[in-house]
């Protein structure tokens, strides 16, 4: 990838996060990545071809957060999973989650964003899932169900109660539901 494209993804994700994807214009992106406007255009078709960018820039990023916890200590993955999450929310997200604002904001349009926010979630879903069945937990479905819920309402509080204290409580909880589900 090109720096200036890299430039334009690195604007464009902070501006869109601090102010939302309604309330940035590409001339404000143009202008704080230092680019001409051909430079955007040549990369990104439009700004909803930009925004879809960003996300899956997003995305992977958040992966490769989750997958390093995990893997460091795959002996306790579903912990793992969870201070990953809560690291990326202190680092990445401390003002909400991206993805749910992507669906908020292009809901019911059928386009690239909102599949690319909702795939987001969705295979959030699917890894908890592995992880439970991977452990051999009965009905790991409804144990990745939980840990999904919790890390979406640990996004949520972070904004009320801040990363530290809302990861405090995730990580009880986390413990509280995994105990339930091996003696089930």
């Amino acid at each position: 990838m090109s720096q200036k494209k890299q430039d334009i993804l690195s604007v464009a994700e902070r501006l869109f996060y601090e102010y939302g994807f309604r309330g940035v214009g590409l001339k404000q992106i143009i202008q704080e990545a230092n680019v001409a406007t051909m430079t955007l255009y040549n990369h990104f078709e439009s700004k909803d071809n930009l925004v879809a960018q960003v996300l899956k820039q997003r995305e992977a990023r958040y992966w490769r957060y989750l997958d390093s916890y995990v893997d460091k200590h795959p002996d306790k993955p579903f912990i793992s999973a969870v201070k990953a999450h809560c690291q990326w929310l202190n680092d990445y997200s401390y003002k909400g989650d991206m993805f749910m604002r992507a669906i908020e904001d292009y809901a019911d349009t059928d386009n690239e964003i909102e599949s690319t926010a909702r795939g987001h979630k969705a295979r959030l879903l699917h890894y908890l899932e592995k992880l439970a069945n991977d452990a051999g937990i009965d009905n790991g479905y409804d144990l990745a169900v939980q840990y999904t819920l919790l890390l979406e309402g640990t996004t949520s509080m972070t904004a009320l109660l801040g990363s530290k204290e809302a990861t405090a409580h995730a990580i009880i909880m986390a413990k509280l539901l995994l105990h339930e589900a091996h003696n089930q």
